[in-house]
C-alpha cells in the first residue's frame, strides 16, 4: 500500500519521534546536571554525550517531515517523568526507555512506514533504534559501575583519564584529584572508554 504522507500514519509517528527525542534529551540535559551537582562529572558527560546524539535524531526526524512545512499535527503520547535525586535511578530509567524505543516503538513505527510505501523512512526507525540500543548499553554499563562502586575502581590496574584536563594516571583507583589540573575524582574515567583515544599510547 503507498498513500501520501499527508494522510499516513507515519506523519503522526514522525512527529511522535521527533518529540521523543526532544524529550529524551531535555531528561538527559536534566541528569547530567544533577551529576555535575554530585561530583560526577564523568557521568554527566555521558548524559551530556548521548542528549547530543537524541537532538540529532530529533533533526533527522523532523527534516523528513519538511514536505508538510507549515501545518500542524497533532499527536498523542505517553511521556515519562523521570524526576530522582539519585543517579542510578536516573542511569536505570535512561536504560528502560531507550530499550522500550528500539523493542517497541520503532520497530512499530518502521513497520507502519513500510507498509505505507515509506521505504526510506522505515530505514530510518530502525537505524535511529539500532542507535538507541547502544544508549541502552552505555547508561546501563555505567549503572553497573555505579551500583557496584566501581565507578572509580578497577579489579586489576588500569589507566584513568581526566576528562578535564587529558592526564592519564595508572591505578586500580582513580585519584582523588587530578595531579595536574586539581579536579576532583568525578572527572576522571576508565582510559578504554575515552574517545579518540589510542589505549596502548598514553603520551
Amino acid at each position: 500500500m503507498s498513500v501520501n504522507l499527508e494522510n499516513s500514519e507515519t506523519r503522526f509517528n514522525l512527529m511522535r519521534a521527533f518529540a521523543g527525542e526532544s524529550q529524551a534529551r531535555s531528561r538527559y540535559t536534566y541528569a547530567a546536571g544533577l551529576a555535575k551537582r554530585k561530583g560526577l562529572e564523568v557521568l554527566e558527560q555521558v548524559f551530556l554525550f548521548t542528549a547530543d546524539q537524541e537532538k540529532e535524531h530529533a533533526e533527522v526526524f523532523y527534516k523528513l517531515l519538511e514536505p508538510l512545512a507549515g501545518q500542524t499535527i497533532p499527536v498523542d503520547g505517553d511521556y515519562p517523568v523521570d524526576l530522582s535525586g539519585d543517579m542510578l535511578d536516573n542511569l536505570k530509567a535512561a536504560v528502560r526507555h531507550e530499550n522500550e524505543e528500539h523493542d517497541a516503538v520503532y520497530a512499530a513505527f518502521s513497520q507502519a512506514a513500510a507498509q505505507e510505501g515509506f521505504d526510506a523512512i522505515a530505514h530510518t526507525f530502525t537505524m535511529i533504534g539500532g542507535i538507541e540500543r547502544t544508549h541502552a548499553q552505555r547508561f546501563a554499563y555505567f549503572a553497573d559501575l555505579l551500583e557496584e562502586d566501581k565507578l572509580f575502581v578497577s579489579e586489576v590496574e588500569t589507566g584513568w583519564i581526566c576528562l578535564n584536563c587529558g592526564q592519564i594516571v595508572h591505578s586500580t583507583v582513580a585519584p582523588a584529584s587530578c595531579p595536574v589540573c586539581r579536579h576532583g575524582q568525578g572527572w576522571f574515567l576508565r582510559l578504554e572508554l575515552a574517545p579518540f583515544t589510542r589505549t596502548g599510547q598514553d603520551g
